[in-house]
């Protein structure tokens, strides 16, 4: 079901003075999971080992906790936030030197759950306006020097997000289009998503970036029950056989979707085998080389899923599960013809051969803490960042190799880590780590 909106009710608009999409440069993070969307980046150069006197470009203060992720361009870091007196902000930092350029309050609630407070979402960039939502419902766009272009409530229009731990997927700019996903409970139970607005729905949401007005609202529906309707993952580009896609996963299945108008393609089930009533899902869709991939919560398997095909394709397209590995919280990796997956629970990663699902081989990570944030890929390595700080260097390839491991602490961390201009961009509870070149 596709619903075209005409206007919503803005709490802010800004007429534009610029063009509508303005490509980001080689060398930034501009999304959660990077350029590429995948945890991927090109950069070279990055450094292997450091330690708090060595190999440190800058440290700067970051006040409040949050599992987003900076993103970086233009020479500016942003990052969401949640302080201690409530305010929901977005930061904004030099990437030179970690000199705070700008803070701005663009909503407030102190309210957290578990691990999750309300701003568990990443912000997106395009190298000119900044974009940020938070589990509060708003939603609002900024230009470089920290203008509010326009600003509304999500959760005001159409009902505050029903996910037990709050919301945590990210937006995704795409084209010239902001997506926001929302696979959520319906009807809400939760006494925080309780409000006037009885019913809900599970969404996809294209956003104009340029005035904040809907472009079109699909409507994704799905036989899952009560917590098993819920997705904290984050939509992901992919170029399927038959054109550009949308990858959501949530509510027992991975769906593709057409990015002009919502329309889904394909839907593969299979994350819910059990049909329990509480399979949320957190990590994020992966896709390379002809497939798509899947994590199953609550230690089930990992799915690989040929792409293509229309309509329901589990029976013709889902390729191969994997038992021996799963993620319950972190997303794969897709890194130079292989796929890592981490066990963050079992403090475990392994590489798989992504046509097979085969293993290559299956380690322990030499780490204290579990692991919440999600491995990165650049540079011929894989960075994993444990809970407690600890970073551990891989060297990419078909042998479990340990280059480096490196105690930063400062925890809780859960960001996963950023890559731009050749250096790493490690969030920790209460500050902003640069490593490499200054």
């Amino acid at each position: 079901m596709n619903l075209r909106i005409g206007s919503p009710a803005l709490a802010c608009v800004i007429p534009m003075l610029v063009a509508a999409s303005v490509a980001t440069r080689a060398g930034d993070w501009p999304q959660w999971r990077g350029p590429f969307h995948n945890g991927v980046s090109d950069d070279t150069g990055l450094p292997v080992g450091w330690s708090a006197t060595n190999g440190i470009a800058w440290t700067a203060p970051l006040p409040g906790s949050s599992a987003s992720t900076p993103v970086i361009a233009g020479g500016r870091v942003f990052a969401s936030t949640a302080e201690t007196n409530g305010n929901l902000a977005l930061y904004c930092l030099d990437a030179r030197d970690g000199t705070r350029r700008w803070v701005r309050q663009l909503g407030s609630g102190d309210f957290t759950i578990g691990r999750n407070n309300l701003a568990s979402p990443s912000p997106v960039t395009d190298g000119q306006r900044v974009f940020a939502l938070y589990g509060s419902g708003d939603l609002a766009a900024l230009d470089a020097t920290g203008r509010v272009l326009w600003a509304r409530n999500l959760a005001k229009e159409s009902g505050k997000f029903a996910h037990m731990w709050n919301y945590g997927s990210s937006p995704l700019l795409l084209d010239g289009k902001l997506y926001v996903q929302v696979l959520q409970r319906h009807p809400p139970t939760y006494k925080h998503a309780v409000d006037d607005h009885p019913e809900r729905s599970s969404y996809l949401l294209c956003v104009d970036p340029d005035t904040g007005r809907d472009l079109w609202k699909h409507v994704r529906a799905t036989p899952a029950v009560e917590e098993s309707m819920e997705s904290y993952a984050t939509p992901v580009p992919h170029t399927g056989p038959g054109g550009p896609e949308i990858l959501i996963v949530g509510g027992d299945c991975v769906t593709a979707h057409r990015p002009d108008s919502g329309e889904e393609i394909w839907r593969c089930f299979g994350l819910n085998p059990k049909g329990q009533r509480f399979n949320r899902i957190v990590p994020s869709p992966a896709a390379l080389d002809g497939m798509v991939f899947a994590c199953c919560p609550k230690r089930g398997p990992v799915l690989g899923i040929r792409d293509g095909g229309r309509g329901d394709v589990t029976a013709s397209h889902a390729a191969w599960a994997v038992e021996t590995i799963t993620a319950d919280v972190c997303t794969p990796l897709p890194y130079k013809g292989r796929l890592y997956i981490v066990d963050g629970d079992k403090k475990e990663i392994a590489c798989l051969d992504p046509a097979t699902g085969t293993e290559k081989w299956h380690d322990k990570l030499p780490v204290t803490a579990i692991l919440r944030a999600s491995p990165t890929g650049a540079d011929g390595r894989v960075y994993c960042l444990s809970k407690n700080g600890e970073v551990v260097v891989l060297a990419a390839g078909d042998e479990f190799k340990v280059l480096s491991t490196v105690a930063l602490g400062d925890g809780p961390c859960r960001a996963s880590m950023a890559v731009a201009d050749g250096r790493l961009f490690i969030r920790t509870a209460s500050k902003l780590t640069c490593v490499g070149r200054k």
